[in-house]
C-alpha cells in the first residue's frame, strides 16, 4: 500500500528547515556582497590586490558616483603645495578598502597618473582618516590641481604627519591603490 502525504492519512511532510529555507538567500547575499556596481562613468580609481569584492576581472574599479555613494567626509588642513589652510571633500580611505573586503591590508602601493608611487602603511588609513580628496575649498579637483583625487592627511590636527615622511603618501592624481 503506496501511503500519500495528503489530507486524511495522518502523515505530513517534515517541515522545512530554516537553513534549508535560507540557503538560496544566503548564497544571493554572498554573491551580491562579493561584487561591487559597474562603474557607468569614466573610471577614477582602481583596486587590486587583496580584495574580496570586485567588478571588473580581478580589481575594483570606481567611478566618481560610485566613491560620492560612500560616507563623505572633509578635512581642513594646510599642505606643502597650497597657500594657507584649504577645505578638502571626498571619502575616507579606510571607507574605500571596507567596501572592497581588504580587511587584511598591510600595505597599499598608491599609483599616480604620472607613475608616481609609492607604499603607505594601510594602518594609516584607519589611524589618520586619510581622505581621498575629490574637492576643495568647494571645486572639482582637475588634473591641473592635483585631481582628480588627491590623498591628504589631516596634517594640521596630528603633529605626527608633519614630516616628509608623510609628506611623500600625498599622492595627486591617484589613479590606482594595489593592496598587499
Amino acid at each position: 500500500m503506496a501511503l500519500g502525504l495528503g489530507l486524511g492519512t495522518g502523515l505530513t511532510a517534515p517541515p522545512a528547515r530554516a537553513q534549508d529555507a535560507q540557503a538560496p538567500q544566503a548564497q544571493a547575499q554572498q554573491a551580491r556582497a562579493q561584487d561591487l556596481p559597474t562603474p557607468t562613468g569614466p573610471v577614477l580609481l582602481t583596486v587590486t590586490g587583496k580584495i574580496a569584492r570586485t567588478n571588473q576581472n580581478d580589481a575594483a574599479l570606481f567611478d566618481e558616483a560610485m566613491l560620492l555613494a560612500l560616507p563623505r567626509h572633509r578635512i581642513e588642513t594646510s599642505t606643502p603645495w597650497t597657500d594657507g589652510r584649504k577645505i578638502f571633500e571626498g571619502v575616507r580611505l579606510e571607507d574605500v578598502l571596507d567596501e572592497v573586503g581588504a580587511g587584511a591590508a598591510v600595505t597599499l602601493k598608491a599609483r599616480a597618473l604620472n607613475d608616481y608611487s609609492i607604499d603607505i602603511p594601510a594602518s594609516d588609513a584607519r589611524e589618520f582618516d586619510m581622505l581621498l580628496a575629490l574637492r576643495m575649498d568647494g571645486k572639482p579637483l582637475s588634473r591641473r590641481d592635483k585631481g582628480p583625487i588627491w590623498i591628504v592627511y589631516p596634517r594640521d590636527s596630528v603633529p605626527k604627519v608633519q614630516d616628509e615622511r608623510y609628506d611623500s603618501r600625498w599622492v595627486w592624481q591617484l589613479n590606482g591603490l594595489d593592496v598587499r
